[in-house]
């Protein structure tokens, strides 16, 4: 009999998490971890904070010191891609061709970013996901006096030109949205945010990406401008696209009974099939609470989800390996569903944003500026009468956590509303 595998593809929050929740719960067979960046699992939101702004090294970013990563016992395969799945037999299959029979596999490959077809060959175009991203970006801005132009006014572009500018360089934030971050958080904390960037000496630009400029031939291309759809001609010495990611599901799209739209379809319990279980960024579950299906980019959630994953699928595997060796016997040990409370944050100067709940998707948001000088602000969201979301900027820590009781299940929006208005007084 080949020896008890559960496979964790993804090395990242998500999938360490998963691997430690699975030694903890008890499986004590093979795990292997698989990841396809070299590095040992490390935390993605610092790359465009911290990282970028040479607060901290790249070792600071690690998530886990190397012997705690040896006390779990991994099968550790780094700088190794998964291939390929066969869901009715549980095999993984490697980039090196190995084929890996499983018991249970977690997917965490989380997402990757996009880009722009016309940004290939040329120098000076950057994208923002992995260490090695943010390392030759980090390179580029080192000195001053830089033209940095960042396209996409999403998250991950606000802090980058935040930082940018706080370095001294020149920044332009270009959006096809008329103000950072409005998909998210709404026309009100945008307009509050633009008069941040603003102020800070961010020009902003509304409008699309018509294509580049360049000089040199061949690899040698040197980016110089940015051309946008009104015409204007946007002078750059480096090009920063920040438009967004794609769930990393490419390599599952031949297993036919697995859904890989909008990432990896999974219920409530975070299973896609049996035994295949998905976390993190990639996943895309049934929330319970919410009635519809989620998928959250945000990092607490990554680790949560890995946690969750893990649980149900040992609890699964406890149906059929009862007695084995390679499961320690557990009591209770049962599926729940997933029904986290989204959180997520984001550091612009001196701003601290903090939100928890479903932003995405609301009918209904209203926003109230507490102090419009240090920029204090809290907004509520919701849809289809409910709240399902609240956001702070610049309020205490113990402030912001007792909002979350307000939108922990959705409730009418009229109740949340006078909730909040009970919480700042």
């Amino acid at each position: 009999m080949s020896p008890r595998r559960i496979a964790v593809v993804g090395a990242s929050a998500a999938g360490l998490a998963a691997a430690e929740a699975l030694r903890r719960f008890g499986w004590t067979g093979t795990l292997t971890l698989v990841g396809d960046e070299p590095h040992p699992p490390y935390d993605r939101p610092p790359l465009s904070k911290q990282l970028l702004q040479g607060a901290w090294q790249p070792d600071k970013l690690h998530l886990r010191a190397a012997d705690q990563l040896d006390a779990l016992g991994l099968d550790l395969r780094l700088g190794t891609r998964a291939t390929g799945l066969d869901t009715a037999t549980r095999t993984l299959t490697l980039d090196s061709g190995e084929r890996l029979a499983c018991d249970g596999v977690i997917v965490a490959t989380g997402v990757a970013a996009r880009t722009l077809p016309e940004a290939a060959g040329l120098d000076g175009v950057h994208t923002l996901r992995t260490l090695e991203d943010a390392l030759a970006l980090k390179e580029r801005l080192s000195g001053t006096g830089h033209r940095l132009v960042v396209i996409g006014n999403g998250v991950l572009g606000c802090e980058a030109a935040a930082v940018a500018r706080e370095l001294g360089h020149e920044v332009t934030l270009v959006g096809r949205e008329a103000l950072p971050m409005a998909r998210t958080v709404g026309t009100q904390i945008g307009e509050l945010l633009a008069a941040e960037h603003h102020e800070r000496g961010v020009r902003l630009h509304t409008a699309a990406v018509d294509g580049f400029e360049a000089d040199g031939d061949g690899p040698a291309r040197r980016v110089t401008a940015v051309r946008t759809a009104d015409g204007t001609r946007l002078p750059a010495d480096t090009v920063l696209v920040a438009i967004g990611s794609e769930p990393a599901v490419g390599w599952l799209r031949g297993a036919p009974a697995l859904d890989t739209t909008d990432g990896l379809r999974c219920d409530a319990y975070c299973a896609a099939a049996p035994g295949v279980y998905a976390a993190g960024d990639v996943a895309r579950w049934q929330h319970p609470v919410h009635g519809r299906d989620l998928r959250v980019e945000h990092r607490m959630n990554a680790t949560e989800q890995g946690m969750a994953a893990a649980r149900n699928l040992l609890a699964e595997l406890a149906e059929t390996l009862e007695g084995d060796e390679a499961l320690a016997p557990a009591a209770g040990r049962e599926r729940r569903p997933f029904t986290p409370v989204p959180y997520f944050w984001s550091d612009q100067y001196g701003l601290k944003i903090q939100a928890y709940g479903v932003l995405g998707g609301a009918d209904r948001s209203e926003a109230t500026v507490v102090d419009p000088d240090s920029r204090k602000a809290v907004a509520l969201y919701g849809r289809d009468g409910r709240a399902t979301g609240v956001l702070a900027i610049g309020l205490p820590p113990r402030q912001v956590r007792g909002l979350r009781a307000l939108i922990a299940t959705p409730v009418p929006w009229e109740e949340a509303r006078e909730g909040l208005r009970n919480a700042l007084a």
